[in-house]
């Protein structure tokens, strides 16, 4: 049977004591709101809506690529955030999941499995729930004496008895569509807080005969997140799953505490990832790399057998046996073909450094292209800017540039050619030509002592 997503963010989070939304606060480089998207995607979900209310205009763009965007204007509790959906979901036959946006654990295989309980039974609901190790705050599970959830009451509405109780609701549902929306007309707002509950849509399935399903989920995977402690709790269990899974799969952590990755990254057989790496976004890293120590790498793509020590980048991309580092900074449109080398304090930009060219210490490229085994000496750098606009680069297979050198784009250095050190240059250079372009230099004798009192 086909499902659909309503997925809830319009909430503030005054907890978090922030001016952003809670939803876009992140775990692993990921927003909240994106882990529960992504895993209603994994589950199967066709559809999936995002209600947004506070600060929508810091919501939507992490969801408008492909999820239905829906507008809660005044927040008057989950029930009327799910009514919302009333006229996007008009005609909808199916089953239809309500998620809580701030729960980044949730995994798909437990979404999947609310929706085979709902439709197993052929249930008005279908309700997750959990025993966390305080129940307090959450709704709790009242049970009829065969013990089929009954009803689900609010902490602020729970009595003494009700409190004691420690079966929580977890904030995921699975509805059957074609009565969800009909039965949310009927949902009051008498309770302590005035607000229209989505969980009394319990209690009204049971009074009009319709089956109330269940599946019992560990409370590690269903914990919301509500204050900064909660996301660093939350952040800390993703890294321990997703480290875990990788180390597993055939990947070397030397102490896995302190290697934080995000959910989307890929990692191939054989890598180790040594202390205080980063590896975020659509980060991929081929077999035998060597990553860090003290590594960020975010949408980066790494090759077989590279090593990335001590380097921050960002969109780059290392071929097949390319390194960087120590210290070095790739940034977007960095391109390191096979057996290239970043070294130590260097920095490039929008720059391809061809197969077996070195860059190896202390210089910048941007916009530069580099062909095949080019030398660049230290303290190089392509003057790419004017002020104005960007200029490139270009430098043939096989030169050599000498140490602190200045090539003031738009220029070419042809192949084959040695540069100077110290040299400023402004022209093209011509294939296998030598090039000084620097100042000659002039010695006067004793000069020095004639004026050193003036000097000291």
């Amino acid at each position: 049977m086909e499902a659909a997503a309503i997925v809830l963010a319009a909430g503030a989070g005054t907890r978090m004591k922030s001016k952003r939304p809670k939803v876009v606060h992140e775990v692993l480089g990921k927003p909240l709101i994106r882990w529960v998207v992504d895993a209603a995607r994994q589950a199967g979900v066709g559809r999936v809506l995002a209600v947004v209310g506070h600060q929508r205009e810091q919501v939507i763009p992490l969801v408008q690529d492909d999820c239905e965007v829906v507008t809660q204007p005044q927040r008057r509790g989950t029930a009327d955030a799910v009514a919302v959906c009333r006229e996007a979901l008009a005609g909808f036959e199916g089953s239809v999941l309500v998620l809580s946006g701030d729960c980044p654990l949730i995994e798909a295989d437990t979404l999947a499995a609310l929706v085979a309980a709902r439709e197993g039974r052929n249930a008005a609901v279908a309700v997750l729930t959990m025993a966390p190790p305080d129940p307090f705050g959450y709704g709790r599970i009242v049970r009829d004496d065969q013990g089929v959830p009954a009803a689900i009451v609010e902490q602020r509405d729970a009595t003494p008895e009700q409190q004691a109780i420690t079966a929580c609701n977890a904030g995921f549902y699975c509805f059957d569509a074609a009565w969800l929306f009909d039965a949310l007309a009927r949902v009051d707002d008498r309770n302590a807080q005035g607000e229209r509950y989505l969980t009394d849509t319990v209690a009204l399935a049971r009074r009009e005969g319709r089956a109330v399903a269940e599946v019992v989920a560990d409370w590690a995977a269903c914990q919301g997140v509500n204050s900064r402690v909660q996301l660093a709790e939350a952040t800390r269990a993703a890294q321990e799953r997703i480290n875990r899974a990788h180390m597993e799969a055939g990947v070397t952590m030397i102490d896995p505490r302190q290697v934080w990755i995000g959910p989307d990254v890929t990692i191939r057989p054989d890598v180790e990832l040594l202390p205080q790496v980063h590896l975020m976004g659509r980060t991929s890293i081929g077999p035998d790399a060597v990553i860090g120590p003290n590594t960020r790498l975010t949408d980066t793509v790494v090759g077989e057998g590279c090593v990335v020590d001590e380097t921050v980048a960002v969109q780059a991309v290392l071929d097949r046996g390319a390194s960087a580092g120590p210290r070095a900074y790739l940034r977007p449109g960095a391109h390191l073909c096979e057996g290239a080398k970043a070294g130590t304090h260097v920095e490039i930009k929008n720059s391809t450094v061809g197969p077996r060219s070195k860059v190896p210490h202390l210089s910048y490229l941007g916009d530069a292209r580099l062909g095949a085994d080019v030398n660049i000496g230290a303290g190089s750098i392509t003057c790419n800017y004017d002020g104005v606009r960007k200029h490139p680069t270009t430098v043939g297979d096989g030169a050599f540039v000498g140490s602190d050198t200045m090539m003031v784009a738009p220029v070419s250095i042809g192949a084959g050619a040695v540069v100077g050190a110290g040299s400023t240059i402004v022209s093209d250079v011509p294939d296998d030509a030598l090039s000084v372009a620097r100042a000659r230099q002039v010695d006067i004798e004793g000069w020095a002592a004639r004026h050193r009192d003036q000097l000291l």
